[in-house]
């Protein structure tokens, strides 16, 4: 099953008459070999991190390119790019309880509550009967002028907050609508937290503002913690950061007196104040281990020509979630099979596509970064630390995953309307018999939690694309299924496993379209602006200089 792109007159600027061949026996076949058991989940720090990246580093040899990573003692270039993380587990299971009027009511750890184990260097959480308080959103928002904390002192307290922004509920209002914006995430939340100084953090679990399940939030929260290396991680971590079930903290509002529901609602305004949850305390023990690991992010380059010290940038993350709790059926293995074995096998088929393709303008670089599951750590880690200027950067064209059921008439664009990077993506869908539709999950906030977000923080403009829902054999009814489907019983779960029936006729439209911009833009020497009024403009105005 092969399908040719022929990416000729595509865009308003010039490209080569490039052809890519992408086969789907060779995406089925990477797809199996990094998902399988014995690669144990793809976990950093673990010994399948080795076989991984040892897989990844043959692969894009095989393919043709050069290595691209860390300089070695002979000054040339690795395959690879060390990324020092700081590693954090719970030596065991924390102990935790809410006391309510008088009453103590003991959390299980992944039943009602996920405790993440402490970044902040420390050896062991410990809060007694410490008060907790309602922050609504928590959002502090000068420019929207949105405060929910009003100069509450959280100092000594712990603090319950609500997943998503303040207009996921009523779809309106100073936060862009239903589109969750970065104040939505619950990384923010965290970071803000520890800003006010608060004693700890728990984000109240709601399936559809979070986007996800209750299996997803312990399956990700309840393993090792992983973060860049920092000098003061206090300044980003409070000691308690966790999440708990809503009918946890609907009983609390009960216990004390108050409606859990109009508070959540009151927290859609901006005229909110935090509230006390008076007679109810919270209690945590635990033990923690931490220790500094080295990961690796896989770099290799397709070496440009007459532009060749300008770049077109390529990401998609290796890693998975490795070995973690049992199941229903007593997998621990988290295969990650489509997410992100799946966008692996992409970007090393787009190696291929540009390595034995026509040698393009500009050099192409092909990331596999390590950590996205862990908080986008290692493409956190290169953009903080670049092998390549992000300055001379023309675009980052990110993969997390690839459409495995069968082909759509439409691919969807996730952080639509902020970059002219639009243009190429509706040209090369246009080519590719598709159109471009816009996110149908923006309340998801998609656009802030894969890899691209590490490098648009910088000004590097972006492309995020999904395979669309619109799907050739069955429409938006099976499209949408589809993905509900995998949502609630693969992702993040031990069953994102291969499937040997995958359609990749789909998997193969998603390729052509990103090789088509890629190819466009390494073989151009347009720089694609952000649009006035974006959030990343400014940050990509400051290294014009560096662009001819």
């Amino acid at each position: 099953m092969k399908a040719i792109l022929f990416a000729a007159t595509l865009f308003a600027t010039p490209a080569l008459a490039a052809a890519a061949d992408f086969d789907a026996g060779r995406l089925s076949e990477h797809i199996r070999i990094l998902s399988a058991d014995d690669f144990e989940g793809r976990g950093p720090a673990t010994p399948a991190e080795a076989k991984t990246v040892d897989y990844i580093s043959r692969a894009f040899a095989e393919a043709g390119l050069q290595p691209g990573g860390d300089k070695g003692p002979d000054g040339r270039r690795t395959w690879t790019q060390d990324v020092p993380l700081a590693q954090f587990d719970n030596a065991a299971d924390p102990v935790s309880s809410f006391t309510a009027g008088g009453q103590v009511l003991p959390m299980r750890q992944r039943q009602e509550i996920a405790i993440r184990a402490m970044a902040t260097g420390e050896d062991r959480l410990s809060i007694k009967d410490a008060p907790v308080v309602f922050i609504g959103y928590g959002v502090k928002a000068p420019e929207r002028n949105w405060d929910d904390y009003k100069g509450v002192d959280l100092k000594g307290k712990v603090a319950l907050v609500l997943v998503n922004d303040p207009d996921f509920e009523g779809g309106e209002g100073d936060f862009g609508g239903k589109a969750m914006t970065y104040y939505g995430r619950w990384t923010y939340k965290y970071e803000e937290a520890a800003r006010q100084g608060a004693l700890g953090y728990i984000v109240i679990h709601e399936t559809a503002p979070a986007s996800y399940g209750w299996p997803t939030v312990t399956n990700s929260n309840t393993i090792a913690i992983f973060d860049i290396v920092r000098q003061d991680p206090k300044a980003v971590h409070a000691p308690l950061e966790a999440w708990v079930q809503r009918d946890v903290v609907v009983d609390l509002f009960k216990r004390a007196g108050l409606d859990f529901e109009k508070a959540r609602t009151d927290a859609r305004s901006r005229a909110f104040r935090p509230v006390e949850l008076k007679g109810v305390t919270f209690s945590a023990q635990a033990d923690v281990d931490h220790k500094t690991i080295v990961s690796k992010n896989v770099v290799g380059v397709a070496p440009g020509t007459d532009l060749a010290d300008e770049y077109v940038l390529y990401t998609s993350h290796w890693d998975h979630l490795g070995i973690g709790p049992a199941d229903a059926n007593g997998d621990t293995i988290y295969n990650g099979a489509a997410d992100n074995a799946a966008g692996t096998a992409g970007l090393i088929e787009l190696a291929r596509a540009f390595a034995h393709g026509p040698r393009p303008r500009r050099t192409v670089i092909f990331n596999s970064v390590t950590a996205e599951e862990k908080g986008l750590l290692g493409s956190e880690y290169y953009a903080a630390n670049p092998l390549y200027p992000l300055g001379r950067t023309a675009i980052n064209i990110n993969m997390d995953g690839l459409s495995l059921n069968g082909p759509a008439r439409d691919v969807v664009a996730i952080g639509q309307g902020s970059s002219e990077v639009d243009r190429y993506m509706e040209a090369a869908a246009k080519a590719n018999g598709q159109v471009v539709s816009p996110d149908p999950r923006p309340e998801a906030g998609s656009f802030f939690r894969s890899d691209q977000f590490s490098l648009v923080k910088r000004g590097v403009p972006a492309m995020y694309a999904k395979g669309g829902q619109d799907l050739v054999d069955g429409g938006r009814a099976a499209g949408k299924a589809a993905a509900d489907d995998y949502v609630a019983k693969r992702y993040h779960q031990p069953d994102d496993e291969f499937n040997p029936n995958w359609n990749y006729d789909g998997a193969i439209k998603d390729l052509q379209l990103q090789y088509a911009v890629g190819r466009a833009l390494a073989d151009s020497g347009d720089w694609p602006a952000w649009t006035e009024g974006a959030e990343f403009k400014a940050a990509r105005d400051a290294s014009a200089s560096e662009r001819r």
